[in-house]
């Protein structure tokens, strides 16, 4: 795309091609605005689709044969290890990354600090995905995903966990999509669905807070279902649900710099100046709240191993694995973005965001998968397994990328005259809030 760009062809980032004054059709956007041919030669010419291209080669067929032949013909699975890579990766890993969205949400709508707006939408972006690909993979381990509704509308269990996981999902699974639905509407030049949104963000971000956060802290309550199967340094009853939830709060913010990152190496003809300009300054933004997270998180850690007198384990194997999961997933990544903030050092505070998310993945695994039954046996995952995580995991990426190349997420997209008018108009004009104890109380709605 850089080569095109260079040779004077423009993506699309409103509705009307600057060319010829002639709006740009559906299919067009699709497209960049290239033609079929150039848009092709463009994908051709990118190595990294042809890595994807090998992966989907090989996993797309093993999917299949999952859904063919059952989960037992592609994994290990049995009552000792009921939860492998699909749930152990695709869900205990992927949600907690994803907590930037009702976290930059909150910043941004409820804390008023719109010095981060040009990253809300990616954060946002970040934590639909995520969220929408931990559902696929959950569907891939369970099966059947025709009867997805069957436990929420016809079997009812209020009494468990999972009845409350599923319905934290799936509400804060239609918030998301409704945040993220205000690019989608500029895009598609629908200025009367975008005003909607704005008008009900408030809501939707405290629905999500507390959905969120409700989620979170239940992936963590699933485990008192097995107190005695998983290793005593990474469960604590009475702690369990916090140690998710703060260990969330890190991980979202850590995923956004993470991928901001990556975005800015090898997509910043997408981005605009806007974002470009100030992803540093925000990128030390995120890392002084990630920081603080990881502070909460490690004493809360300490205090249920504390708290259950479990001191002696960290002088065995299991305790050495600990202390290296705390040293590089918390500790390190602490001192590097203390240092980082200190010194203006984005690419130490970046390393540290790397570290972090790798730190929180490593707790997710070691708590579902590693050390899980860690009296019996270690489970190793089926080599078909493996494949298909990873297959999903790629598709993640190309919808991710799919979305980003299009949807005004890292640009603003260009209004057209009479869009640009009412927007003004709308922000030119205070609407009262009566019953104020303080006099006149205005908002603006843009």
């Amino acid at each position: 795309m850089k080569s095109l760009i260079g040779w004077g062809v423009k993506p699309v980032d409103s509705h009307v091609n600057e060319k010829n004054d002639k709006q740009w059709s559906l299919v067009q956007k699709l497209f960049l605005g290239l033609t079929p041919g150039q848009y092709l030669g463009q994908a051709l010419r990118n190595p990294f689709n042809w890595i994807l291209g090998i992966i989907f080669a090989v996993g797309l067929p093993l999917i299949v044969y999952r859904f063919l032949f059952g989960l037992g013909a592609v994994t290990h699975a049995s009552n000792d290890y009921p939860w492998g890579l699909f749930l152990g990766f695709g869900l205990f890993v992927m949600v907690p990354l994803s907590a930037s969205g009702f976290l930059l949400g909150t910043t941004v709508e409820i804390f008023g600090r719109h010095d981060f707006e040009p990253i809300e939408r990616l954060a946002l972006l970040n934590g639909l995905l995520g969220y929408l690909f931990a559902v696929v993979y959950l569907l891939v381990d369970l099966g059947q995903p025709w009867r997805l509704p069957y436990p929420m509308f016809v079997s009812f269990g209020p009494a468990a966990v999972l009845f409350l996981v599923a319905w934290h999902v799936a509400t804060y699974l239609s918030v998301q999509v409704a945040e993220v639905s205000v690019a989608f509407f500029e895009w598609i030049g629908w200025l009367g669905g975008k005003r909607f949104i704005r008008r009900i963000a408030i809501g939707l971000t405290v629905s999500g807070i507390i959905l969120s956060t409700l989620h979170q802290g239940a992936l963590g309550a699933l485990f008192n279902y097995a107190p005695g199967k998983v290793h005593p340094l990474w469960f604590s009853s009475p702690f369990q649900w916090i140690h998710f939830f703060c260990s969330a709060i890190p991980a979202g913010l850590c995923m956004v710099i993470v991928v901001s990152t990556i975005i800015k190496k090898t997509m910043a003809w997408r981005c605009d100046s806007n974002f470009i300009d100030n992803l540093d300054r925000l990128t030390l933004g995120l890392a002084k709240g990630a920081s603080m997270g990881l502070i909460t998180y490690l004493v809360i850690k300490f205090i249920g191993v504390a708290h259950d007198n479990e001191w002696a384990y960290l002088a065995t194997g299991w305790g050495a694995w600990f202390l290296f999961e705390m040293a590089v997933g918390v500790v390190l990544p602490i001192m590097l973005f203390a240092y980082a903030v200190r010194h203006q050092a984005v690419k130490l505070a970046r390393i540290g965001a790397v570290f972090t998310v790798f730190g929180i993945a490593l707790n997710r695994l070691n708590t579902a998968l590693i050390a899980f039954n860690w009296q019996l046996y270690q489970e190793i995952p089926h080599v078909f397994e493996v494949i298909i995580a990873i297959t999903l995991f790629a598709i993640y990426v190309v919808v991710y990328r799919f979305l980003l190349y299009r949807l005004p997420i890292l640009y603003s997209w260009k209004a057209l005259p009479e869009e640009a008018f009412a927007a003004e108009a709308a922000k030119a004009a205070p609407v009262k809030i009566s019953g104020s104890p303080v006099g006149a109380m205005y908002r603006k709605i843009d």
